[in-house]
């Protein structure tokens, strides 16, 4: 795959969200061929193919395919980290690469929690380690643009911080996350999101396993109490971001 401007150009019945894809990959990977770019550059026979939902169903499945990391799975993460930076991308996708980096880097631990005691089926752990390392190496960069981003954008910068907590970015979630506390009740999606993000962020286990134990209990797929606590703290986490990206997808949120 050659980016020249040229491919700029829109392709005939391509989905609209393509077009701002692919420009945003000529401008900020110059130079850098990620297998899974191809498909933004190359024309499609598929009848479905004008929808936006069918592509981006696509094209992040080649980067995370059904949830699963393969060989190639830590060559995509570089896509998500510029898509999820550029202001040309709307709100809800820039949520959605993020989610899907919180997803590639939490991937072993939440296949641990959801298939305990037995080991997870077609894991690949060379493939989780490298996609994890490539995830927490542009997590920095990510987490730098709270300031710059949306309220959507932030709830999903929360759930990458706490994937990879360092001893900056937890005791800035406090006061980062107050807005959203004040705003949203516990009970409601964002609420219950952001208050456990806050519960991981103060690195009790204790509190973590009291929590995890109180939230699964009232809605949402339990794990085995025999599992590790912090892997059901993110198989927990991962389905609260999942319900959260749902919501705001309904309401359409607005930068």
């Amino acid at each position: 795959m050659n980016m020249h401007i040229a491919e700029r150009n829109a392709l005939p019945d391509e989905p609209p969200i393509r077009r701002v894809f692919r420009d945003v990959i000529v401008d900020r990977l110059a130079g850098l061929q990620p297998p899974q770019a191809a498909m933004l550059f190359q024309s499609s026979v598929d009848p479905l193919w004008t929808d936006d939902r069918f592509f981006l169903g696509d094209f992040y499945n080649k980067i995370l395919h059904q949830d699963t990391c393969q060989p190639g799975t830590a060559d995509g993460v570089p896509l998500l980290a510029v898509l999820a930076v550029d202001d040309r991308v709307p709100p809800q996708q820039r949520f959605e690469a993020i989610n899907l980096l919180f997803s590639t880097a939490t991937a072993a631990d939440r296949h641990l929690a959801d298939c305990w005691p037995n080991s997870p089926r077609h894991a690949d752990p060379e493939s989780e380690d490298r996609a994890r390392e490539a995830v927490r190496s542009c997590a920095p960069d990510l987490l730098a643009r709270w300031a710059a981003e949306c309220p959507a954008v932030r709830l999903a910068l929360a759930g990458l911080a706490v994937a990879f907590p360092t001893a900056r970015t937890l005791p800035a979630l406090t006061p980062r996350l107050r807005g959203f506390v004040e705003q949203h009740p516990p009970g409601t999606d964002i609420g219950d999101y952001v208050r456990f993000i806050l519960v991981l962020a103060a690195e009790n286990n204790d509190q973590t396993f009291a929590t995890v134990e109180s939230l699964t209990n009232t809605y949402w797929e339990s794990t085995s109490r025999g599992a590790p606590t912090p892997a059901r703290a993110l198989h927990l986490l991962g389905q609260m971001m999942n319900r959260v990206k749902t919501g705001l997808t309904r309401s359409r949120p607005r930068e």
